[in-house]
């Protein structure tokens, strides 16, 4: 027995609201992921009074190692995810942006500032940068455009029914 034509549109669609809902969770989920790395946990460990600073680098760089990891598999879990919803035009270039972040990061920010830990962890000073306030505003923009592609795919999903 087959489906008509107009059952199949109507599967289809129920689909894609579906994957578009989860579109919406793997976003808000990676933004309070992002968050709570990035801007609360990371600024909290230099608060404790008993943690050197260089082991409160060094604590830093395995937790945006193992987070850095994380995003990679949060990325290709979200792109897949929004070739299955609705592909919204704002999401995709949204979800364009985050990936081109995550590769930025993982591809030559995260070593750079690794390097630097690493000569802070052996006691040598290393020379000036602005690396680090870079890496604070590309987390910004990632959090915010993660925020906002959640909103979006959820608003759409709401409006969909």
């Amino acid at each position: 027995m087959s489906i008509s034509k107009p059952a199949d549109a109507a599967l289809s669609g129920a689909s894609e609201r579906s994957w578009t809902c989860v579109l919406a969770g793997s976003a808000l989920f990676w933004c309070g992921l992002l968050i709570g790395v990035s801007f609360l946990a990371t600024p909290a460990k230099f608060l404790a009074p008993s943690l050197s600073m260089p082991v409160a680098l060094d604590v830093g760089r395995q937790t945006f190692a193992v987070f850095n990891r994380t995003e990679c598999v949060l990325l290709v879990a979200t792109a897949i995810v929004w070739l299955l919803s609705a592909r919204g035009r704002t999401t995709g270039v949204l979800l364009v942006m985050t990936s081109a972040i995550v590769l930025l990061e993982t591809l030559w920010l995260l070593p750079l500032l690794d390097a630097r830990v690493g000569l802070i962890i052996a006691g040598q000073t290393p020379p000036a940068s602005s690396l680090h306030s870079g890496y604070v505003v590309l987390e910004a923009v990632k959090a915010i455009a993660l925020l906002a592609t959640g909103i979006i795919a959820a608003n759409a999903t709401l409006r969909a029914k």
